[in-house]
């Protein structure tokens, strides 16, 4: 196996583990599209029971999809890393209904710190928000078996 394949295979093991111990974005309905080394997407319909008062879907669980594309990218080298700081631009308003992708990218990443870009996009591929998330690692492996 290829230095390359064998660093998405680990990306992908720690995903999964993360994914199945990470009940708020089974609930929330997230899926992992894809993941590499440095790299997340993820998805997730928006619901009628997550829009707010003016029908859109509530940015705080906006902010929950690109933070969880952060999280899958960052943890994609197999240490355990966690969010240092994060902030959000809205862009755009996502209704019931719409289909969300969060796609994170790393940016920079050395010894204990990462930045991290994450847009998130509705079904047409039109951007809702933009995300900047900063990481720290902190110790200890995402999954034990490399």
């Amino acid at each position: 196996m290829s230095d390359e394949n064998a660093a998405t295979a680990r990306a992908e093991r720690a995903a999964a583990a993360m994914f199945e111990r990470d009940r708020a974005s089974q609930a929330l309905g997230m899926r992992i599209i894809g993941v590499r080394p440095g790299w997340a997407r993820v998805a997730m319909r928006v619901r009628g029971d997550m829009v707010n008062g003016h029908g859109l879907c509530h940015g705080g669980l906006v902010f929950a999809l690109a933070d969880s594309a952060f999280a899958f990218a960052c943890n994609s080298h197999n240490d355990v890393t966690v969010a240092a700081a994060a902030s959000i631009d809205f862009l755009a308003a996502a209704r019931e209904g719409d289909e969300l992708t969060a796609e994170a990218t790393e940016i920079w990443r050395a010894r204990r710190s990462g930045v991290y870009g994450i847009t998130v996009s509705n079904q047409r591929g039109e951007p809702v928000a933009l995300f900047r998330g900063r990481s720290h690692r902190i110790d200890g492996r995402v999954v034990d078996r490399e």
